[in-house]
């Protein structure tokens, strides 16, 4: 997204037009869900995705139409299975696609969308739209979108009708910290970020603390285990997954973070280095609440072996715990 965000306000910055079309809502099995969207230029060429395939063809077929006219315009594509071999496609459902002209005008807004995703805070993106044409596009915080929860929630929302009202969560707070560089690890960062999550890598050893080897990762942290409150600030909108070499370094973890409220706590290990890790939390005051709290084994049982396969079920439990907020 912001990659995206970049690429339009460089091409508005020097004068160009862009079209942004956003898929505002979708049903069956679509291939892409709400707040999915793809930027569309001049000369053709396109930034993002709507879900690829026939659809995105025509997608960037009808935004170079609005390009020349100036016209928006809101496209229903059904793709109900005795229309998906018409239109090439293999699944079936339905998507909305809104198209917004973007001109010098939207700049202010684009760069306060550009703001918001290099923070850590709360913020949605909202359209009011009426006949077809944009009359408010703005980007709003937390305390701007409290007198509305009902439209500003944690996944896209669209208010059918005239105005037509759409709202999606454009930053949502908090952030993973990986503790543990090893092979998992840096497996599993470039996952984690690949799908939106916000990630710092913490290790205690010289030569796996190294941006290097987690380009993807937005901190890399060498520290000590035993004092990771010097360095790092857990929140309760924080992910934390745990993956040391040995159940010491686990349960030196696992004291500090678990005397926090975070939204997930992962630790990687078998069976009987949890228990045994278990029992020390018991030790040293820790409920049984929150020692019930941690993901361990970690990940969904998908029969992971490799790392780059126990990365995947620990990114899709991760992705699971996001979805159900």
């Amino acid at each position: 997204m912001l990659n995206l965000t970049n690429r339009v306000i460089s091409a508005l910055e020097q004068g160009e037009k862009a079209v942004l079309c956003t898929i505002l809502a979708s049903s069956g099995s679509s291939p892409r869900g709400a707040g999915t969207r793809m930027a569309v230029f001049a000369d053709g060429s396109t930034c993002g995705t709507v879900g690829g395939g026939a659809v995105e063809l025509m997608a960037a077929k009808e935004a170079l139409e609005v390009l020349k006219t100036g016209q928006t315009r809101v496209r229903a594509f059904c793709l109900a299975p005795e229309q998906v071999a018409s239109i090439g496609m293999i699944c079936g459902g339905n998507v909305t696609i809104y198209y917004q002209l973007l001109t010098t005008a939207e700049l202010p807004t684009l760069c306060e969308m550009r703001t918001a995703l290099m923070t850590n805070a709360n913020s949605w993106l909202y359209l009011k739209i009426t006949g077809g044409v944009v009359e408010e596009f703005r980007i709003l915080d937390q305390a701007q979108a409290a007198s509305q929860p009902e439209l500003f929630t944690t996944h896209a929302v669209l208010c059918k009708g005239e105005p037509l009202r759409y709202a999606e969560p454009l930053v949502r707070a908090g952030r993973v910290y990986v503790f543990g560089g090893g092979h998992v690890g840096q497996a599993l960062v470039p996952v984690l970020a690949n799908v939106g999550f916000r990630v710092t890598l913490y290790d205690n050893r010289p030569e796996l603390a190294n941006s290097s080897l987690f380009p993807s990762a937005e901190q890399v942290i060498l520290g000590d285990y035993g004092d990771i409150f010097s360095r790092v600030t857990l929140t309760e909108n924080d992910y934390v997954v745990i993956m040391t070499p040995g159940h010491q370094g686990d349960y030196t973890l696992l004291e500090q973070v678990l005397r926090k409220k975070t939204k997930y706590v992962g630790c990687i290990g078998s069976r009987h280095k949890i228990a045994r890790t278990q029992q020390l939390l018991r030790e040293a005051g820790i409920t049984e609440e929150a020692i019930a709290s941690v993901h361990s084994p970690i990940g969904l049982p998908i029969s992971a072996e490799t790392p780059a396969e126990i990365a995947i079920s620990i990114a899709a439990e991760m992705i699971q715990c996001r979805a159900e907020e």
